[in-house]
């Protein structure tokens, strides 16, 4: 028994030695806790006064901004550029000769596709080659006049930053003036009107990176929509190319068969 006792007096000892310093250690750490500097945090509110007048102007860059985004995810869209049934209905008018209304109704629409549309049932009468042509300008003017609407975002994400770096060196040449004004300043002294400076190109960070990303989304769904709609009026005049086709090769093959009287027509040509 006595060895028995001996036996847990040793590992009640050794225990306490392993803990006592683990003890120590969980006491520590809250002293540690309040000895640690504190972490700085940012104030909103004061960065917006910070920014000066530079950095208001940034902001309203950034307000401009949303408001393209928003009016461009509205308006350049399927559904907007290209309604649905247009295609149907303009091809139903033309295989019933009803070409003045099928343009009625293609300028009616006030749409991308509705524009190609009139502009190739304007020049049907000369054939579709005449009709192709006509398409052909007019989409290339209606995807310039989409790519000019969205050069906004593109425009505000180069203005943004530039205009941040300007509000950042001119906090510099402030802060670095102090340098003149004292023999000795400390750092301490600098400091806030480093970060000051700092702030305006953080603003126009912030706005140029979604600017440009957005304008780069938007040029990829211009280009997207300019391909389809092409494709679609394409589609809408397929009979009517295939018509003319085949009336231009019965002409050819009634002028191959009836050579004397193709002759006199050559002949008046030319006198």
């Amino acid at each position: 028994m006595t060895n028995f006792w001996i036996g847990v007096l040793r590992i009640a000892f050794l225990c306490l030695v392993v803990l006592i310093p683990s003890t120590a250690v969980f006491a520590e750490e809250p002293t540690a806790a309040v000895a640690r500097p504190p972490v700085p945090t940012i104030d909103v509110r004061q960065m917006f006064a910070d920014g000066g007048a530079i950095g208001y102007i940034i902001v309203a860059l950034s307000l401009a901004m949303l408001a393209l985004i928003f009016e461009h995810l509205l308006t350049i869209r399927r559904r907007t550029l290209m309604p649905e049934g247009l295609s149907e209905d303009i091809q139903k008018l033309i295989a019933q000769g009803q070409i003045k209304v099928a343009e009625e109704r293609s300028v009616a629409s006030h749409s991308f596709l509705g524009y190609l549309l009139a502009a190739g049932l304007r020049e049907i009468e000369l054939g579709y080659s005449a009709v192709e042509k006509a398409m052909e300008d007019a989409a290339a003017q209606q995807a310039a006049r989409l790519m000019r609407k969205i050069e906004y975002l593109s425009m505000i994400s180069t203005v943004a930053p530039m205009l941040g770096l300007m509000g950042t060196v001119w906090g510099m040449i402030l802060a670095f003036m102090e340098f003149e004004r004292k023999a000795n300043p400390q750092v301490s002294e600098l400091a806030p009107g480093i970060y000051k400076a700092l702030v305006t190109t953080l603003f126009g960070l912030i706005v140029a990176i979604p600017a440009i990303a957005a304008f780069g989304f938007f040029r990829n769904r211009i280009d997207e929509l300019v391909a389809q709609t092409a494709l679609t009026v394409e589609q809408v005049f397929a009979d009517f190319k295939r018509s003319s086709a085949r009336r231009r090769d019965e002409r050819r093959t009634s002028a191959a068969a009836d050579p004397a009287s193709a002759t006199p027509a050559r002949r008046e040509t030319r006198g």
